[in-house]
Parts: structure tokens; sequence; C-alpha cells
């Protein structure tokens, strides 16, 4: 299994003048310069990336799962039980996610990180249950650590496992999904711990909770902050301390994405901080990432604004699984597929602009 370390060592940023030439040649189609907007962006930072315009004809959804002791503390408006019960409906392929997937036509893996309660098992489901469950979820981040700093890495490890072994069988394109109830509170204090921001601007109602339900996941993130005091040097050590097993093998995927130069496909507020994650590990990883949409979380704003990622899409989603990143893929076909197959002005025979 690949290390934290040899991950990070193997992460480079593309070479400086990749994008320039990739915009030199969106330059020459038969269009006016910039006509297509930020579809033209799209397909310069594929290709800088990449190294030519990928296909995109085998992307991977990572929907991860794990549980959250911090639930105890009343930070949802569902219970635990709801995380398995989600798990076997992505086995059966009916949450949104199998939905979108289908339509954008990607395949979903659907892992055990770390889920509290049982998953029944679907011999004949569509979609198989990877396990690799790292604990029967975290410990309450409230009172202490989430998970130990040897379990973050592991977490990390195995998702990038998972994400290396898609992509030696093909992928070209891997993205985040998750479910966890409570995550959106471990994603508040990451995000909280590693931008500076005040626990306030950075926790939303996440699963629907009325406003005093916010109120009192406010007060939570603050209470894991200063119990823990995660070190905004050490992403690692943030991840552990006030994270998610799923938080983990997501940060795992983005940064084998990165090491192998495969576009990664960021979903909502659950990947953005698994993603400030990742940047803080390996800075340079942030080349490969590819901001889908923006969550109506507002941590997920100020994540992607500390990335330096601006989204492609904004319809309000605040779903997670993967659902945003799944809208996002006919997007990143359709950039890749302007940059390779629309003609140039002298290919074509057109006047360019005087």
């Amino acid at each position: 299994m690949i290390g934290v370390d040899a991950l990070r060592d193997a992460i480079v940023p593309p070479p400086a003048a990749a994008m320039l030439a990739a915009q030199r040649h969106l330059d020459a189609l038969t269009k006016p310069p910039g006509s297509l907007g930020r579809l033209e962006e799209l397909a310069a930072r594929l290709v800088a990336l990449c190294g030519s315009p990928p296909a995109i004809a085998r992307p991977v959804i990572f929907t991860f799962a794990a549980d959250h002791g911090v639930v105890a503390d009343g930070v949802s408006a569902y219970p635990a039980s709801v995380t398995a019960q989600m798990v076997e409906n992505f086995l059966r392929g009916g949450a949104a996610v199998n939905a979108l997937a289908r339509a954008c036509g990607a395949r979903v893996v659907v892992a055990d990180f770390g889920v509290a309660n049982p998953i029944g098992s679907a011999p004949d489901a569509p979609t198989p249950l990877v396990r690799c469950p790292l604990g029967a979820g975290t410990a309450n981040m409230a009172y202490g650590p989430a998970m130990s700093r040897a379990q973050a890495a592991a977490g990390i490890e195995h998702g990038a496992r998972l994400a290396l072994d898609a992509i030696d069988a093909g992928a070209d394109l891997v993205a985040t999904g998750d479910m966890g109830i409570g995550n959106t509170t471990a994603a508040s204090a990451i995000t909280a711990a590693l931008t500076g921001l005040d626990a306030d601007t950075v926790t939303g109602h996440g699963t629907g909770v009325d406003d005093t339900g916010r109120v009192r996941k406010v007060d939570v993130v603050r209470r894991a902050l200063t119990v823990n005091r995660p070190d905004p040097r050490d992403g690692i050590d943030v991840l552990a301390k006030v994270g998610g097993f799923e938080i983990a093998g997501l940060v795992g995927v983005i940064l084998a994405g990165a090491a192998r130069r495969v576009p990664v496909a960021l979903d909502g507020f659950i990947a953005g901080a698994a993603a400030l994650v990742a940047a803080a590990v390996a800075p340079a990883s942030v080349h490969a990432m590819f901001a889908s949409h923006r969550s109506a979380e507002p941590g997920h704003t100020r994540a992607l604004a500390r990335l330096g990622l601006v989204p492609y899409l904004d319809l309000g989603l605040r779903l997670g699984e993967g659902t945003g990143a799944a809208l996002f893929i006919p997007l990143a076909r359709a950039a890749a597929r302007v940059y390779r197959e629309m003609a140039t002005f002298k290919s074509a025979g057109v006047d360019g602009p005087a």
C-alpha cells in the first residue's frame, strides 16, 4: 500500500508553460477568443494537467461512508442509523448519486470506512461494497480526538489504494462522494482549523437542523477546536483530531489523482474539507482539483476560496454522495471535446480576427 509520504513526493505541478500552450490552441479555434468562457479555462486546465485532452470515458465516483461520534451531541436532524441505511441504498442503485452516475456513464465505488451500524448484505446488488473500516465510527471530537494519527494515515492510504486501482484499470477522472451522518460538523471543524475562520462563519444547517440546532453545531465545533487544538500546519493532525474516516479516504483519492495527473472532481462541502487537508499535505495537489459546484453550506465557499478554486456549477445542492461531481462530468467531457474536435482558423480556411 502506498504511504502518505510517497504520495506527497509524487505530486508536482504541471509544467509552467502547459497552461499557456493550451490557451494558445484554444485561441486558434474557430471562435472569438474567450467566447466559450469558463469552458475554455476548464479545457486548458485539463490539458495542462493530463498533457492532452482526456476522453473522460471511464469516470469513477468514490462514495465513502462512515459515522461520527459527535452525532451524540445533537448536531444532525437524522440519527446515525441512516448512514448504514443509505449505504444499502447506494448498493441497490436507488440513491441520487446512482441515478446521476448512470446519466453520465460513471461507475460508483461504495466503501465502508467506519459505519457504526450493520450494513445488510446484498449479494445481488448492482454495486458491490468495499469494506475497509477504521472503526465503528469516530470518537466524539467534542471531548477528544476523533481518531488516532495512525487511523488518519491509514484512511488516506486506503482511499489512495482504491483510486490508484481504478486509475490502473483505466479511470480517467476520479470524483469524490460521501455519506456520514454528522460529517458536516466535522467538515466545519476542519475548515475552521485550516482557514482560521470562526466556527460560526463556516457552519451551516447540514441535514436541515433548525436555527437552534445550528447554534448547537457551532458550539460543538468551537468546543472540538478548543479541546483538540489541531495544528493548521499539519493537515493530518487536523484530520485526526476533528475529521472523519470517510474524509480521510477522500483525502487519499485526491492525493492519488494528483500523483497520477488524473483530474479529481470535488463534490461539495465534505469534499472541500478533504481538499483542504490534501492541500495542507501536498500543496501542488490543488492543480488536480476541479470544484464541480458550490454547496449551499457556507463553509464550502470559504474552503474553495482558500484553495483558489471557483466552482463550475451553482445549483444550491447540499446532498453530498458525489451528486455535484456527477453533474460536472458531462461539462468536463464537453470542454475536452471542444479542445480536441474544433477546427482551427487555419485548418478550416476561416479568416481570423483582423
